[in-house]
């Protein structure tokens, strides 16, 4: 047995329970191996998860490796998952994740999105759809940490939350313009950590101000650039990035902690039906060049790819348990074997 997965294993081995269980034939902890394991193997729900630890072959792998004598039966598996405090199991998987983070993490980026589960949409049980922050360290691909609210109206405080949670000393932070809030950079620089935020309508004075500059032809030829053109099915896309430390100028910038750069980015898509292009605008509490400005926003992404696996290859969305604590952690398992597999 790899012993890589065993001490995943172990990380999870001291979460809290609703209310106490004695183990009987089957304990909380061993239910939560076999649905970790099952999922590492790729397994898209509970079902096909139990039905693999049921088989003769893998229930001999699991008693001889995890001491796990007796396989409970479905609905049995789903109650041990309930019982399970989803807070508690967050925090052990937020320390197991804080492990990838090397020590030197000065160019590090860290996306954070939120992903709404849409089958809780459309169950009695649940009052509003839920809705989950990750945080994912963007050039390793391993989502470090979650917070889950109620609703994508609550995202913001959550992600501020979600921050506090964590080490993210010496990153970069970087969000969609949903999270281009006063309080969320303060919370940044207070985890002793820089952003690069993306500045939208939400701000409007701000990007207004960002985008006169930008769009000054003089202004913007003082401005740090960097260009790339990638050809992808017929579609050119050309991204021009620009960067400067020419920020004094900028009305509220004191609101802003350690506000000390801006920026721009400008897509343009080339197709057999024409051009189109368009500009998306930065405040940083980094010193960037327009090259690294443009990576770091790029990475912001990552988490999309993320989201894109829980909905394609374990089907999320389409989950129909009813019941807030089992759907919240087998989002968190879901997590930790796409972690083990990037691993």
């Amino acid at each position: 047995m790899d012993t890589i997965t065993i001490k995943i294993i172990d990380y999870f081995a001291d979460v809290e329970t609703t209310k106490e269980h004695n183990g009987y034939f089957c304990s909380v902890g061993e239910a939560l191996t076999i649905v970790i394991l099952g999922s590492i193997c790729g397994l898209r729900n509970t079902n096909q998860i139990h039905q693999w630890a049921s088989s003769q072959r893998v229930s001999e792998f699991l008693s001889k490796y995890f001491d796990i004598s007796v396989i409970p039966c479905y609905y049995w598996l789903l109650c041990l998952l309930k019982l399970i405090i989803p807070e508690s199991l967050n925090q052990c998987f937020i320390k197991w994740a804080q492990t990838f983070i090397p020590d030197k993490a000065l160019n590090l980026t860290i996306s954070f999105d939120g992903k709404t589960i849409r089958s809780t949409g459309k169950m009695n049980k649940f009052d509003n759809p839920l809705h989950i922050v990750s945080a994912q360290l963007s050039e390793l691909g391993i989502t470090i940490g979650q917070q889950t609210v109620d609703g994508k109206s609550n995202e913001i405080p959550a992600m501020r939350k979600l921050i506090g949670l964590l080490d993210i000393e010496g990153c970069i932070v970087v969000a969609d313009a949903l999270n281009c809030q006063k309080e969320t950079a303060k919370a940044i620089i207070n985890g002793k950590a820089d952003y690069l935020l993306n500045v939208k309508d939400n701000q409007a004075t701000l990007k207004q101000d960002i985008e006169e500059y930008v769009q000054d032809d003089i202004l913007r030829k003082t401005m740090d650039t960097f260009e790339t053109i990638e050809k992808n099915s017929g579609r050119i896309e050309q991204r021009t990035a620009y960067s400067t430390l020419d920020v004094d100028w900028l009305l509220g910038k004191k609101e802003w902690d350690g506000l000390v750069c801006i920026g721009a980015i400008n897509r343009q898509f080339t197709t057999l039906k024409g051009t189109t292009n368009e500009w998306h605008y930065y405040i940083s509490s980094r010193n960037l060049t327009a090259e690294e400005l443009l990576r770091h926003a790029r990475l912001e992404w990552s988490v999309e790819t993320m989201h894109w696996l829980l909905d394609v290859h374990f089907c999320e969305d389409f989950c129909r348990i009813e019941d807030r604590n089992i759907q919240q952690n087998l989002n968190i398992i879901r997590k930790i074997a796409l972690n083990s597999i990037k691993n």
